[in-house]
Parts: C-alpha cells; structure tokens; sequence
C-alpha cells in the first residue's frame, strides 16, 4: 500500500499577482477595441477626442491600480495583513468609469 500525500498549493507569488494585475489591465483595454494596455496608453495625446478621453481615464486607472496593488502586496510583505488569493485581489483593485462617449 503507497501513502499518497496531498500538499496545499503554494501561496501566489509577487509575479502571480503582476501578471493577473497585467492581463486584466489589457482585457480592460481590449473592452474598447484597443490591442492592449500599452496600445491604448498611446493615445493620450491623440487628435481624436473620443480616443483621448479613453486614453487619458484609462492611464489614470492603472496608475491607481498599480499604486494600490503595490501598497497592499508590501503589507503582505511586512505582515501586516494577510496573504489574498489571486482573485480576491483582483476584486479589490480599483475600477475604470469610462467616460461617456
């Protein structure tokens, strides 16, 4: 008889939480035809109003999302809250309003 032992998977790591962090800032973009975050980062100056507008309050968005993801994973680093999952870090980032066009 072989005694098979089932181990918790690891805790997410700090790439864990960039990478999910980098693919719903470029599905967020995607929500507006744009290739990716960095497609849609290039129109801030754009001569186009509507484009502009995305743009600008899309930037915005990822800066609070960055500022805020990072504040919060240095707590975890220091011990001052508790490792979340993935997804429930996620869910407490910031949202984007886009602007009404």
């Amino acid at each position: 008889m072989s005694i098979i032992t089932i181990r918790p998977a690891p805790p997410p790591t700090v790439a864990d939480y960039q990478a999910a962090i980098v693919a719903m800032l470029d599905a967020k973009a995607q929500e507006r035809r744009y290739d990716n975050a960095t497609s849609i980062s290039t129109y801030v100056a754009s001569t186009n109003p509507v484009w502009a507008a995305e743009a600008q309050a899309y930037v915005a968005w990822r800066d609070a999302v960055w500022a805020h993801a990072y504040a919060e994973l240095d707590k975890v680093l220091a011990g001052e809250r508790e490792q979340p999952s993935v997804a429930a870090f996620l869910s407490e980032l910031p949202e984007l309003a886009w602007p009404a066009t």
